[in-house]
């Protein structure tokens, strides 16, 4: 148990949905044992009529209603003020694609707060105003942000020191090293006439490493082309230095 859990702030209007599947499984566990910390705010308590009303229809027409900013920058800065100095991120489409690089500076800091939006988005002022974060978690689009904002915190709360199991347990997954993670099999050492390749059972530890490093580099280059073009580029300036 640690004094200063890592903390998670969630601007929703949905507060409900929270925990959710981050109360179970490896982040339930670390949640229990105090390793990070969730609190889901209500994003209607800071609505200023009687019917709760947190949206208006968009400046110059068209469909759906939009996020006033008055009213989502009072849930921010609540949240700020208990949360000073972490980083505040939007859970949206337009936003930049999330990382693995960008997860592991997420895990080094003390926090985060995290805005899930509904209806057509947020009034842009108070992205402006408050210096938010735009991130998407892919391209495609959700319903709300509540989803992403899971996703984004599971990533997150796996890399804080003591969830997972081993030190090492991360070190060779998928974009650790900027390859996608090589193939893995356990028992029966025979599946329906396919068996577990030699190599794995050969008891050779070096010839072991070199497969799956052969296949990482394979798997990569054939699914996903442009992790495999920049990890060509990062060898090539590592071999002129």
């Amino acid at each position: 148990m640690t004094d200063f859990p890592w903390q998670a702030r969630v601007l929703t209007l949905f507060p409900d949905m929270f925990p959710g599947p981050l109360g179970v499984s490896l982040a339930g566990r670390a949640l229990e044992n105090n390793i990070w910390a969730l609190a889901a705010r209500d994003i209607r308590n800071f609505a200023t009529d009687k019917h709760r009303s947190v949206d208006d229809t968009p400046a110059g027409g068209g469909p759906g209603m939009v996020m006033r900013a008055d009213i989502v920058a009072a849930a921010i800065d609540e949240a700020a003020a208990e949360l000073p100095d972490v980083p505040l991120v939007y859970l949206t489409p337009r936003g930049a694609t999330l990382t693995q690089s960008r997860v592991q500076d997420f895990a080094k800091g003390a926090g985060m707060i995290l805005l899930c939006g509904r209806f057509e988005g947020l009034d842009e002022r108070v992205i402006e105003a408050r210096n938010v974060e735009e991130i998407s978690i892919g391209d495609y689009v959700l319903a709300g942000g509540e989803v992403a904002a899971m996703v984004l915190l599971e990533a997150i709360i796996r890399l804080l020191p003591g969830v997972m199991g081993s030190g090492q347990s991360g070190l060779e997954e998928s974009f650790e090293t900027g390859l996608l993670e090589y193939p893995h099999y356990t028992r029966p050492r025979e599946f329906e006439g396919i068996g577990i390749p030699e190599v794995l059972t050969s008891g050779d530890h070096g010839k072991v490493s070199a497969w799956r490093q052969a296949m990482a580099e394979q798997v990569t280059k054939e699914r996903r082309p442009d992790l495999w073009a920049a990890h060509i580029g990062r060898k090539s300036d590592g071999d002129d230095n």
